[in-house]
């Protein structure tokens, strides 16, 4: 059974930003003339060029003159007054008749002519002005005025009352179709050629698209130069490829090929990657490989770093616990004493962001004017349970808030208050349902704000409602009350994604004084990193989440380690999270498994022996017994069990749960409308949603209120049967009744982050279908999260100097 929480989703990463900057838009490019969208005129060489023609090139000109000048100005100059009228009878009866040669001369002289009185005429003296129209020949004629001693027309020099600037109405944001992470198409003869290779190596063809869009232009060629270039393939493991290597290369192929050596390195830095890692240590990485059969590890490693596959660090050892670095010795001289470092080999594209985000960071840390005027009234608002947040970040660019789902309502009234101040807020959780429940939370804070407030009407505070550079005011879009509440509270993916929240300005900054970032354990290194560039100067950033809950999908524990590194104020909530759902998570959070008195039944226990037994209760639990005694129907439980494999994995929970609950025969894909689904846009985030329909566009979802059509070669890998979720799917979001699943098989998956995340699932009840015995309450005790290795606070470090 795959019971590994930690295992990455089954899909495929979407694609990076769209391209072309802030300022892109229709009409950036031209169908002709020069870059700017404008025609060049003709220079001196176009028009000898005319000039050497007899019947060709007649209709340009320098460009000067435009269209008027290059068309005959009456019909009596074109060719039908040489000897016919319009209706072709005789003009007059005394005019000859020519013959065809004949007009065709008379033509042929005509626009010679034509064409030497243009050039007389260019040759001739040119009065200044003469092409000026409008303002400029009206300055031009008082300009001549003045210099002969007249006095110029008064209304030159005054300019006419501006007519007065309305204000731009904010757009109407229209629902928009969530889309699904399609890989860039490749060309059909890529594929082929492809397909060709993997078939004469023995691989699945059904690889080839993947592989051509991987490896990218002469994919076929890269893989029979190097056949270990396979392992870049998500799901392609190092025998796999070893097979289809020996193959190819039949007696060439080896263990100590140098190739292989750095394509296995390169796929290590990328399991790791998704087990959370942004880096590894050298002794590590070689162990690893070692594993492998690579017989030289570090050549391997120099390999990888030769091809430019991965890069090489060494981080100071200044973390909290180690030693001190030594002082330097008399005999050292003017040198300095050596200090401990570990080496470090990470991936590219994970070793910039956490260099990125540091350095974003330390900006906002650094670029918050010291006195804005504002210090008064923050500390006017900073009142009730969340007076120290607001007291935190009204002097510091960046905090730091933790606490449970109760927590959530200090987030809130900071952001009213904020709003209240005039100052553009914008508040974004992992997942639609936390948006949801955030953005009530804020409307409720703001209808406290307005009954209970005595002074100035928000609306009128400074720099509410001023015009920026656009000319569009601030003021509806973050104006307060419900209506506000829709642009200020996003999903981080739509926000970075730019389909929800404020927008962007011309330099692609946020358009936002304050964002607050929700759930924070769930941001990956690369996430928080395009959040932290996207800050303007001055602007105030508040990472808010439970610290107890499992951390991102996507490499690096960036809340984590900004706790560990105590760079910026930290601000603990005091507000326990109620009830005894309440009361039991916050018991596992400290490694206390407590008995908690539920006279309601808002905790249940139900013991199992074996897995059949527990798919079992489970379907009755979600079926009979939580909609009879609790109240709560069935499309509002959700089930959470440890991994998608196994006798009670997702799959085959949803199996049992589907039919039961909307059996039919899958005959869209294994889906029929009805069916509950987790749509997985990207690896770590997950949406839940429900089946609508299917037809040639492919599997038609409706999701978080949003439409979603997700193409017919994309089901398998981005779409499973929602009624069962891992842990790490559930994150983020709540339902008001959760049964979690512990079979047996699952007690060596078991942390205490894992059981804390799944029971806190729940608003109302929890079920629990108990079958680990001891385990539970051991991991509950001692098993914490699985380390990871990443370098932001050795980088943090070197540039923010610690709080304190």
């Amino acid at each position: 059974m795959t019971t590994d929480p930690a295992a990455a989703e089954e899909t495929e990463p979407v694609t990076g930003p769209e391209a072309g900057g802030p300022g892109a838009g229709p009409g950036a490019e031209d169908d002709g003339g020069s870059a700017d969208g404008s025609r060049a005129p003709a220079g001196p060489d176009d028009e000898a060029a005319a000039g050497a023609t007899d019947t060709t090139d007649t209709d340009t000109d320098s460009g000067e003159g435009g269209a008027s000048e290059s068309e005959p100005e009456s019909e009596s100059e074109g060719p039908a007054a040489d000897g016919a009228s319009g209706d072709g009878t005789a003009a007059a009866d005394t005019t000859p008749q020519l013959s065809e040669a004949e007009a065709e001369l008379a033509a042929q002289r005509e626009l010679r002519e034509r064409i030497e009185r243009r050039k007389a005429e260019k040759a001739g003296p040119v009065r200044a002005g003469a092409r000026l129209s409008g303002k400029a020949a009206d300055l031009l004629a008082a300009v001549r005025a003045v210099e002969s001693g007249g006095k110029p027309p008064a209304s030159v020099f005054t300019e006419p009352e501006p007519a007065p600037r309305r204000s731009a109405p904010e757009p109407v944001r229209q629902p928009q179709v969530m889309p699904s992470a399609t890989p860039a198409p490749v060309a059909s003869e890529a594929v082929d050629t492809v397909r060709a290779v993997l078939v004469e190596g023995g691989a699945p063809e059904a690889l080839a698209a993947q592989v051509a869009a991987v490896l990218g232009e002469g994919a076929d060629t890269q893989l029979r130069e190097n056949p270990w270039q396979l392992l870049r393939v998500a799901g392609v493991r190092p025998e796999q490829a070893d097979g289809f290597a020996r193959a190819l290369l039949g007696a060439e192929c080896g263990p100590d090929d140098e190739r292989r050596g750095g394509a296995v390195t390169v796929w290590l830095l990328e399991q790791a990657a998704l087990a959370g890692h942004t880096a590894l240590e050298a002794p590590a990485l070689h162990a690893a490989l070692a594993q492998r059969s690579v017989p030289d590890p570090d050549a391997a490693v120099q390999s990888a770093l030769a091809e430019g596959d991965a890069l090489v660090f060494q981080d100071a050892l200044d973390e909290p616990g180690a030693p001190p670095a030594p002082a330097p010795s008399e005999e050292d001289g003017e040198g300095e004493a050596e200090r401990p470092v570990r080496v470090l080999i990470g991936l590219e594209r994970y070793a910039l962001a956490e260099e990125s985000l540091a350095d974003g960071l330390a900006r906002v840390v650094n670029s918050l004017p010291k006195e804005d005027g504002s210090a008064v009234d923050w500390e006017s608002a900073a009142t009730g349970s969340a007076a120290e947040l607001i007291r935190a970040v009204a002097g510091h660019g960046l905090v730091l808030h933790t606490g449970g789902e109760a927590s959530r309502a200090e987030p809130a009234a900071l952001a009213a208050t904020a709003r209240s101040l005039g100052l553009r807020v914008c508040a974004a959780a992992h997942t639609p349902d936390g948006r949801r429940r955030f953005a009530a939370l804020l409307a409720s804070a703001e209808r406290a704000g307005r009954g209970a407030a005595s002074g100035p009407d928000p609306l009128s505070a400074p720099g509410f409602g001023a015009e920026d550079e656009t000319g569009a005011p601030d003021g509806p879009r973050h104006g307060t009350g419900e209506t506000g509440t829709d642009e200020t509270v996003t999903t981080v993916a739509g926000l970075l994604a730019g389909t929800e929240g404020p927008g962007r300005d011309t330099d692609g900054m946020l358009r936002t004084d304050l964002l607050i970032v929700l759930d924070a354990p769930q941001l990956d290194v690369e996430s928080a990193a395009m959040l932290a560039e996207s800050l303007p100067d001055g602007a105030r950033l508040v990472l808010s989440g439970d610290p107890g809950v499992l951390w991102s999908a996507g490499p690096g524990r960036v809340f984590a380690d900004l706790l560990a590194a105590r760079a910026c104020p930290q601000v603990a909530s005091r507000t326990p999270d109620p009830g005894p759902i309440g009361e039991l998570v916050s018991g596992i959070g400290i490694g206390e498994l407590n008995q908690v008195a539920a006279p309601g039944k808002e905790v249940v226990i139900v013991p199992v022996r074996d897995a059949g037994e527990a798919v079992h209760r489970t379907v009755q639990l979600v079926a009979d017994s939580v909609p009879r005694a609790i109240g709560i129907p069935a499309e509002q439980t959700q089930v959470i069990t440890p991994g998608h494999g196994g006798a009670v994995g997702t799959r085959a929970l949803n199996t049992a749960l589907k039919e039961r609950l909307n059996p039919g025969p899958g005959r869209f894909g294994g889906f029929d409308p009805g069916d509950r689904i987790a749509y997985s846009p990207a690896p770590g985030r997950t949406v839940p949603g429900q089946v609508v329909k299917a037809d040639a566009d492919g599997l038609h979802l409706e999701c978080a209120g949003a439409a979603v059509v997700v193409p017919k070669e994309r089901v398998e890998q981005t779409v499973r049967h929602g009624w069962a979720l891992t842990a790490h799917q559930a994150v983020g979001a709540r339902w008001p009744a959760a049964v979690v699943v512990l079979p047996g098989d699952a007690a060596q998956a078991l942390t205490r982050p894992w059981i804390y995340t799944a029971f806190g699932r729940a608003e109302q009840h929890l079920s629990v279908v108990h079958g680990v015995d001891q385990a539970l309450p051991r991991a509950v005790a001692e098993v914490a999260a699985k380390p990871r290795t990443t370098r932001l606070p050795s980088l943090l470090r070197a540039q923010v100097p610690a709080a304190g």
